[in-house]
């Protein structure tokens, strides 16, 4: 589990790629002082698991699934990307619950200056996701955890300080790009309890309201 605060930023070194299936060296720092393989490190937002590490990068696997699902497969050798290592027991929680596990990706409508903030306006790529998405509510972007400021139907809209702009990739992203996006899981994991209700009520048969029409129409008035 992460918590979308992002460490530091890492430069891509090698991908090696067979289908959909890629190894990926990231040159670091910071998230190499306590780094063991099999360890977690959210890469722009997405967890990957540690198979080698030197004095200067680690190495990762990214399976199918995430190239498919997240922004990874567009990263090219010198590309910068947001770092996170696993939170600790002992870490203060200052974002919002993160697994890295992407939902999505959204792309960068427009980007605009507002006084000492910067305002990005995304459009996910799967618009069914933007009912997880509620204003003053988290997400999370390549990594970052954010505040949703607006959220429309096929849009939504972050609003940046300049300390989270300069210490992330943020800070170099365009309209036109594209970013990973995580949802807050509280609200995923509320859609699928109530759905599994529901269906155990559909299986049982659903039990009467007894509203003033019902018991009209069954002879109590």
């Amino acid at each position: 589990m992460f918590t979308g605060l992002v460490e530091e930023i890492g430069t891509l070194r090698r991908i090696s790629r067979q289908g959909e299936a890629m190894i990926l060296t990231i040159e670091s720092k910071r998230v190499l002082e306590d780094i063991q393989v099999g360890d977690s490190i959210a890469v722009n937002g997405v967890c990957l698991t540690v198979i080698a590490f030197d004095d200067a990068s680690f190495t990762a696997d990214v399976m199918p699934e995430t190239f498919r699902r997240s922004t990874l497969h567009q990263l090219a050798p010198g590309k910068r990307v947001n770092l996170e290592r696993a939170m600790s027991a002992q870490s203060r929680f200052g974002g919002h619950i993160v697994q890295g596990h992407v939902d999505s990706t959204a792309v960068i409508s427009s980007r605009r200056r507002e006084d000492n903030a910067v305002v990005f306006r995304l459009e996910p790529e799967e618009p069914a996701i933007m009912k997880y998405i509620v204003p003053k509510g988290s997400i999370t972007i390549d990594g970052i955890s954010l505040t949703v400021v607006e959220a429309e139907s096929d849009y939504f809209t972050v609003s940046i300080i300049p300390h989270t702009l300069a210490q992330t990739v943020l800070q170099h992203k365009e309209p036109g790009e594209a970013v990973n996006i995580e949802c807050d899981i509280l609200g995923k994991y509320v859609e699928r309890l109530l759905s599994f209700r529901e269906q155990s009520a559909g299986r049982a048969g659903r039990k009467p309201v007894l509203t003033e029409s019902f018991l009209a129409d069954h002879g109590f008035y």
